[in-house]
């Protein structure tokens, strides 16, 4: 079946157009899933993927869920390699502020790009449907040159990934059963730069909180309460700068338990890459890395834990100046974690340092905003080494070993819930613009993205 290679290849370049075609239908349903009004537009949706799926020969549907349906397909007919589970979502992000398009964001339009690419300009674009597409597209291909897909493929699609996934959780949960697979692929990712793919094995964690400390009981005149009255702002500044020391690391107790060093080969290929650190700083107007010291960049934002204040609020903040010493401060802090972290250690460890730091005659209260724990996929797995020289062979240049600095909670899902790793294997590139207005996806990245998924599932069906 592997032989068949070549001519999926030539089918894929022969068949682009038509692609698109279908992709364009795709994105032109508006399925935003975080709005009630498109609720409708989210089922169509839906059924419209597994209408392709079952032109395929998947037996797919879309299943009715508490929120969003989730469409599932099973194409398992082959006997070789091992049986994956293809992930991806349909929703998409909702398009304000609508002016700052500069065309309608569910009418695809092809617009020249500065590099000599052509961009696919719309909304889910590139986040999710111009990426999961490329899958689709390559399975299309294979059965139209041999009739059978290369090995067992199926398929799973939710539509509330960009509104928090309620019913992912309890829909994996009830169908364990089905969905427990061999490998999930997940394609939600992606590239090194603009000419590397990338297979990402590391993700962060997140756990989030919300701290507010209340001293008086009313807001003070700093005239006459001054000194004497304790001011909630100092004692939030305060709790907060002590989380962190001269060397950039994180202070609270048993943070770093459990988190391993970077492993020598995976190091040597992060020094190999391209990767330009005073570049990456100097986009934002910055010069002077601020993480822990004798770490590279590359380490501090997908290798090392963090500890970030997101927001701070207390007094007076309105127009002009008003001597005021506020009642209550807050703050939102957020801790992305490595392999080997526990979350609700953390978040417990962040909950005992500011109380600790709060006189008797003042109160703290605490408010979570999630958690997850983060993820290290095996670099022995049977199945990566296939799939990154997969991807060299497409692209031309060495596939890089990647790290992430987010969260993807679905990947740990998949290895909580249903015993499964993941390979993650995206074609986006970062100028992307998701979740932003005039959100694209290169022409380059559906192209051989579709051509790289063709090149895998051949790769995989050899480990059988």
């Amino acid at each position: 079946m592997t032989d068949h290679l070549p001519a999926v290849l030539d089918r894929i370049d022969a068949d682009l157009d038509k692609s698109l075609e279908r992709l364009f239908a795709f994105i032109r349903i508006p399925s935003i899933s975080t709005d009630p009004a498109y609720k409708d537009d989210c089922r169509k949706a839906a059924e419209w993927m597994a209408a392709e799926l079952r032109e395929l020969g998947f037996d797919a549907q879309a299943r009715s869920t508490t929120g969003h349906p989730m469409v599932v397909g099973h194409h398992a007919k082959a006997v070789q390699g091992p049986h994956v589970l293809f992930y991806g979502h349909y929703d998409v992000q909702p398009v304000d502020p609508l002016e700052l398009w500069k065309t309608p964001p569910f009418e695809p339009t092809l617009v020249a790009a500065p590099n000599g690419d052509t961009w696919i300009v719309a909304r889910g674009a590139s986040d999710d449907k111009g990426a999961l597409m490329t899958f689709i597209e390559a399975c299309r291909a294979w059965k139209a040159v041999t009739g059978e897909l290369p090995l067992r493929v199926s398929i799973l699609l939710e539509g509330e990934e960009e509104s928090g996934s309620p019913s992912l959780k309890p829909f994996l949960e009830a169908n364990r059963d089905e969905l427990s697979l061999d490998l999930a692929l997940v394609c939600d990712t992606d590239m090194w730069d603009n000419d590397t793919p990338a297979v990402t094995t590391m993700l962060r964690g997140l756990v989030g909180e919300e701290v507010e400390i209340t001293c008086a009981d009313r807001d003070l005149h700093s005239g006459m309460f001054g000194s004497a009255a304790r001011n909630p702002i100092h004692l939030l500044t305060e709790a907060l700068a002590s989380l962190r020391d001269s060397q950039g690391r994180i202070t609270l107790p048993g943070f770093y338990d459990g988190v391993q060093e970077l492993p020598a080969a995976v190091k040597d290929q992060w020094n190999r890459l391209p990767f330009d650190e005073a570049g990456f700083l100097g986009q934002v107007g910055l010069s002077i890395p601020a993480g822990e010291k004798g770490r590279s960049v590359l380490e501090q934002i997908w290798a090392r834990p963090t500890c970030e204040v997101n927001g701070i609020v207390g007094g007076y903040t309105g127009e002009g100046f008003k001597t005021v010493i506020p009642s209550k401060a807050s703050a939102k802090v957020s801790f992305r974690l490595v392999a080997g972290q526990d979350p609700a250690k953390i978040r417990e460890a962040f909950r005992a340092h500011i109380r600790e730091r709060i006189p008797a005659d003042c109160s703290v209260t605490f408010k979570e905003h999630g958690g997850s724990p983060a993820l290290s996929l095996p670099l022995d797995g049977p199945f990566l080494k296939p799939t990154l020289d997969a991807l060299t062979e497409e692209w031309g240049c060495e596939a890089a070993l990647a790290g992430t600095g987010g969260s993807i909670p679905i990947v740990g899902d998949f290895k909580r819930l249903l015993g499964m790793d993941s390979l993650m294997v995206g074609f986006a590139r970062f100028d992307n613009r998701v979740h932003s207005p005039n959100e694209k996806y290169d022409l380059s990245s559906f192209h051989h993205g579709i051509r790289s998924w063709a090149r895998i599932l051949a790769a995989l069906a050899r480990q059988g």
